[in-house]
């Protein structure tokens, strides 16, 4: 090919004049500095964790061993209090269901106050609100209102209820952002308010991902209020913590089966119902 330019051909291959740089090969990318000091940090650091945490391999591979013979003792399962159990069960269910319900409608209504594009006067507030309630841990907000409000069932939903409303409000907040701008400025046109624009614009664009957001939250409390209980706010932690002090590791074992089929089975509930109504699908 002797010429340094291709004419276009009239099957439309090539969409204009296209450079015959063929022998050059493709362009090979700049790095970028950040990322590459960004990797060698972590890498040091990481190291530089091993060794400062006395990462003992030793020690690693003895323990398996006694995990191993600790694992043998759990089978078989002791169900011998199975009523006390699934009662505790129940417990933690309650507790999740009812602490996320609360996160949901909290965040449902301050979503709204942290979308820059519907409400720019409150978001930042109402986004530094939400991060606060979200980077403390459940477990941490659980011991907190123990000290608050005693131990039981109630500490663990207002843990879960607010750490689930700080997560909530961030990704529905995220999901109205997404809204479609000419959409809300034609609605402005029309001298819609704002509570209009909300309910008859916004909503159902949202709602399908404020559902599968809520459904996603749910699985995850289920799990956490399960956790909740060892630190005595209410369910079946407590039961599985009791159980490990005694050494009774065959009834830890029903109970961890207990917990797994109580999670399994909410999260299978769940994907059906999103695959059902086609909930979190774009398009």
């Amino acid at each position: 090919m002797s010429s340094e330019w291709i004419q276009p051909q009239p099957d439309g291959e090539l969409g204009g004049f296209a450079r015959a740089d063929w022998r050059a090969g493709p362009r090979k990318r700049r790095k970028d500095p950040i990322l590459v000091g960004a990797a060698w940090f972590g890498g040091l650091f990481f190291v530089f964790s091993l060794i400062q945490l006395n990462f003992n391999y030793e020690v690693l591979f003895q323990g398996t061993f006694k995990f191993i013979a600790s694992f043998a003792l759990m089978f078989p399962p002791n169900a011998a209090e199975w009523n006390h159990i699934l009662l505790a069960a129940l417990e933690s269910l309650q507790i999740a269901i009812v602490g996320t319900a609360i996160g949901v409608a909290i965040a449902f209504v301050l979503g709204f106050l942290a979308a820059e594009n519907v409400s720019p006067r409150t978001a930042a507030v109402v986004k530094g609100f939400a991060s606060f309630l979200r980077v403390v841990p459940t477990l941490v907000w659980a011991l907190i209102f123990i000290v608050a409000v005693g131990m039981g069932p109630v500490p663990g939903i207002l843990a879960i209820c607010t750490h689930a409303s700080g997560m909530l409000i961030k990704v529905f907040a995220q999901s109205i952002e997404e809204v479609d701008e000419g959409m809300l400025e034609a609605m402005r046109s029309t001298g819609a308010g704002w509570l209009q624009i909300m309910v008859q614009g916004v909503l159902p664009s949202v709602f399908t991902s404020f559902l599968a957001w809520s459904a996603f939250r749910l699985e995850l409390d289920i799990g956490e209020s399960s956790i909740l209980g060892v630190v005595g706010a209410g369910g079946i932690g407590w039961e599985i913590a009791n159980a490990m002090r005694a050494y009774e590791f065959d009834t830890a074992s029903f109970v961890a089966i207990v917990i797994f089929a109580m999670v399994f089975s909410v999260e299978l509930a769940s994907n059906r119902i999103k695959l059902k109504y086609g909930i979190g699908k774009k398009g």
